[in-house]
């Protein structure tokens, strides 16, 4: 998709992450977009397999090993720690990771040796609930995990995949995600509820699954205001990450 380059920058950026960690994570949560259940869901598998979940790609990347162990005690604390803000919980022995998963883990974790557990969206995909879902994970910072929310704050292939200008669009969801990231806590995650209200936001996200893990991570973040840590074009519209501190 788009020019051999596209995706190089990012992949840069994705290489460098471990080294910018003050520690080495004791374990990994990844809240993908590519995963929605009808109640928040939390991958139990201590051997998880790969989901390929993308289609047309060239056929060395159906072979792509990610071979991280899971971590079923962990997967059991999440559901304990969302059960205790009434936020209703299931596991999944079976599921294996996705590309939102093992795509970016293997260029930040390429060692593949610190466990990983993945947690679904809720398939609502209400903004309020994903803040109260992070929040309820952030405890689990004090104890060395590191919470990774994968998506993309600007997700509209067909858009992105016709050529279409972009630039304008993507450029003005993406100020106001700086803007609203900046602030801290209550003043940040109230604005997050309201994405919609944001310039260009349905053009920016047709449908929410990409946004949401920022959702989770800015939960998680506490009263931490984020630093913008990534910005570039890919397929001229703008995108950014973020992290909590």
């Amino acid at each position: 998709m788009g020019p051999a380059d596209t995706w190089d920058s990012m992949g840069d950026w994705l290489r460098q992450i471990g080294g910018t960690l003050s520690t080495v994570p004791k374990a990994i949560i990844v809240v993908s977009a590519h995963w929605e259940a009808p109640v928040v869901t939390v991958g139990n598998s201590a051997r998880p397999p790969l989901i390929y979940d993308y289609y047309g790609f060239p056929e060395h990347t159906y072979a792509i090993r990610y071979d991280a162990p899971g971590f079923p005690q962990l997967a059991q604390d999440i559901c304990e720690l969302l059960a205790g803000s009434s936020l209703a919980c299931a596991v999944d022995d079976q599921r294996g990771f996705d590309h939102g998963v093992f795509i970016p883990l293997k260029l930040m974790f390429p060692d593949a040796t610190i466990p990983v557990v993945q947690v679904s969206l809720q398939q609502n995909l209400d903004a309020a609930a994903h803040l109260e879902i992070g929040k309820a994970l952030g405890l689990l910072r004090e104890r060395g995990v590191l919470i990774v929310g994968s998506g993309m704050s600007y997700h509209n292939l067909p858009v992105l995949m016709s050529g279409t200008e972009v630039i304008a669009d993507s450029d003005l969801f993406d100020e106001w995600l700086v803007e609203t990231c900046a602030l801290e806590g209550a003043a940040r995650n109230e604005r997050l509820k309201h994405w919609q209200d944001a310039p260009a936001a349905r053009s920016a996200h047709p449908r929410e699954e990409h946004l949401l893990p920022l959702m989770v991570a800015a939960g998680a973040g506490g009263n931490a205001s984020a630093e913008r840590i990534y910005n570039d074009r890919v397929m001229g519209s703008m995108v950014s990450a973020f992290r909590f501190d």
